[in-house]
């Protein structure tokens, strides 16, 4: 790797066992070193950025006191683990992070053993890590359990779910949040360090134990006696720390701490990692620590493409046509103005406000947006509350992300027949982030809900269309609408008017057969029919604008006029748009047509650009093109 930088030891650090060679006094310069290398790597490449920058310490810390991989460490909020990658024997793969054919972007356990437990979504790491340390003793295997929680995964509601969970199970492991939201940075003092250094002493926890066990031998006076020496226990630790809750979750706790500090990191885990029972440590990171430009703008530098080392300014390539907004722009723009058509309409997004366009409406409207944090249940419950006073909710909430919230989605909003509207933002394939992100999964378990009406616009119009037929036209229950990451095709932005419920178009007419191209599928179905023209094939080409309800007659005029009828989609082939066609077709019996249906085969898709991950799947214009020869040829 070329770089200015003169590296001590990272260059020779090619697995934690040789970082546990090095004294004490070098890991300041190992976290210095991993941070530079970081920085370089990434300003060049693009990737995740600030949360990685901030937990250089910790997972320096971490794999110096602790025996990985046979003691489990296990990440939450998976772009934290970059500085793990590097540690872990994949620093010189770092450069490939995100691409095709490259590392992942996250915690995976196919690519490496240090990688516990797979981690790609938030709030996962402590159910993960009791089931680890459950069956360490189910199995009567001896090694540590650490779960790293923290850049806003501790707002999930699973976190405190498996933490009431390790207190009834009363585990030996170990919970650290990575609090990096500066909120108590107040708290991070001497008293306070040397406070946690006292109770995790193994003097003090002896002493602790000796006064416990000598009480339980006193009758009544006893039983006092404990209770008084847990009141001062408990009343010192009220003062001088915030973790009277975790305490009451069964954990022992400790914090908060500077978690940049590697060398009283390794002080304070090397105190507590033999202690007994659940223990809970809370340190103070600073998101971007290190790098200038990421500490004084954490949210525009939390994931960044090419950007200029010096600057951390986006690399702006002068010879290219400035890109289109993208879909979720034009659907933060949409919201502005249908709020201000209607007071009774409000936005709520998961911790996603810049992601999915939100933004704009908290700038024009700001007491109209709800920011839940990363509780994707809690934000659908909470609309069909609004919505069971009239008000109109839009959940603007990733495609993979909802996933998390289907139960609620049908036992509180469905069943309830309360008008809910879901924007599906990153719907498909979404490139580097990999299978953990990819929205493929949305068409079959929303085309399962009863009464939900489900739509996929081919444009940005359409996108604008379908937003406000949702909110003012189709008002009897839940309405879906998925749109895919990426720029729209800079279509002539009209004002939004309605679509009528459940149906499609006609596109492109043709003869020879017919292609149903789903959302912005439609694209690629026009560009191939524009190659096939040229050589005398003469392509259909159907936008069915509807997944639910679909367009039983406009499908009926399908079967009627072609033998040969495409589906194609960027979802899953199982239970998707393709497999709704041919439902209706078996109940029509209209036999006459063949259906092929084109979409995500049965397995998950690596990361890459949407583009590349297309062309494999052959879901691009060349490979619809293939495909219709293929038919027409037999």
């Amino acid at each position: 790797m070329k770089s200015d930088y003169s590296y001590k030891y990272l260059l020779d650090i090619d697995s934690p066992n040789d970082l546990r060679k090095l004294p004490k006094d070098a890991l300041p310069i190992v976290a210095e070193e991993v941070r530079e290398y970081l920085i370089d790597t990434i300003t060049k490449v693009g990737g995740h950025f600030g949360a990685g920058l901030g937990v250089v310490e910790l997972t320096v810390a971490l794999h110096y006191v602790f025996n990985t991989p046979t003691d489990k460490i296990v990440f939450d909020t998976g772009h934290q683990g970059y500085p793990h990658k590097i540690l872990t024997g994949r620093r010189d793969l770092l450069s490939t992070i995100r691409q095709y054919g490259g590392i992942s972007g996250f915690l995976k356990r196919s690519e490496s053993p240090y990688d516990a437990f797979g981690a790609g979504h938030a709030s996962t790491s402590i159910s993960a890590g009791l089931g680890l340390a459950t069956a360490r003793d189910l199995l009567n295997k001896d090694y540590k359990v650490v779960s790293v929680i923290g850049d806003g995964a501790m707002t999930g509601g699973l976190a405190y779910e498996a933490m009431n969970n390790i207190g009834v199970q009363k585990r030996d492991m170990i919970v650290i949040l990575n609090d990096n939201n500066i909120s108590i940075e107040p708290n991070v003092s001497a008293f306070s360090n040397y406070f946690n250094e006292f109770f995790a002493s193994s003097t003090v926890n002896n002493i602790r134990k000796g006064i416990w066990e000598m009480a339980g031998k006193m009758d009544s006076f006893g039983d006092r006696l404990r209770k008084f020496a847990s009141r001062v226990e408990d009343g010192v630790k009220a003062i001088v720390t915030p973790g009277a809750l975790f305490e009451a979750l069964g954990f022992q706790y400790f914090g908060p701490i500077n978690g940049n500090n590697v060398q009283k990191l390794v002080k304070i885990l090397s105190l507590i990692k033999d202690l007994k029972g659940p223990i809970f440590l809370h340190i103070i990171t600073q998101k971007g620590k290190g790098y200038e430009p990421a500490e004084k703008d954490a949210l525009n530098l939390h994931a960044i493409g090419k950007v200029d080392k010096l600057t951390g300014k986006a690399v702006v390539k002068t010879d290219v046509k400035p890109a289109n907004p993208t879909f979720s722009a034009y659907f933060g723009e949409a919201m502005v103005e249908i709020c201000s058509m209607s007071n009774k309409v409000v936005g709520i997004t998961a911790a996603m406000a810049e992601g999915t366009g939100l933004i704009k409406l908290e700038k024009h409207y700001p007491e109209r947006l709800f920011d839940v944090g990363i509780a994707e249940g809690h934000a659908v419950t909470f609309a069909a509350g609004l919505a069971c006073e009239g008000i109109i909710p839009v959940c603007a909430i990733y495609s993979s992300f909802l996933q998390r919230a289907f139960d609620h989605l049908v036992h509180d909003c469905a069943i309830q027949g309360l008008h809910v509207v879901f924007a599906l933002d990153r719907a498909g394939l979404v490139g580097a982030d990999g299978a953990t992100h990819h929205g493929v999964l949305d068409i079959a378990y929303l085309r399962s809900v009863q009464q939900i009406v489900f739509m996929a616009p081919k444009d940005e119009q359409e996108l604008r269309d379908m937003l406000y037929s949702a909110i003012f036209s189709y008002t009897k229950g839940p309405v879906a609408i998925r749109f895919p990451r990426g720029n729209g095709y800079g279509v002539q932005i009209k004002p939004m008017s309605a679509i009528p419920l459940g149906k499609g178009e006609i596109v492109k007419r043709g003869k020879d057969i017919a292609v149903i191209a789903l959302g912005t599928m439609v694209y690629q179905a026009q560009l191939a029919a524009e190659v096939l023209a040229g050589e005398d094939i003469w392509v259909e080409v159907v936008n069915p604008r509807f997944i639910k309800p679909i367009d039983e007659e406009l499908l009926s005029d399908l079967f009627n006029r072609f033998d040969n009828i495409i589906t194609i989609e960027d979802g899953q082939q199982h239970g998707g748009f393709g497999s709704a066609v041919l439902e209706y077709q078996a109940s029509v019996c209209a036999n006459h047509s063949k259906v092929t249906i084109m979409g995500i085969p049965d397995k998950f898709i690596h990361h890459g650009t949407q583009e590349q991950l297309l062309r494999e799947l052959n879901l691009d214009s060349i490979g619809l093109v293939n495909k219709v020869k293929e038919i027409l040829n037999k």
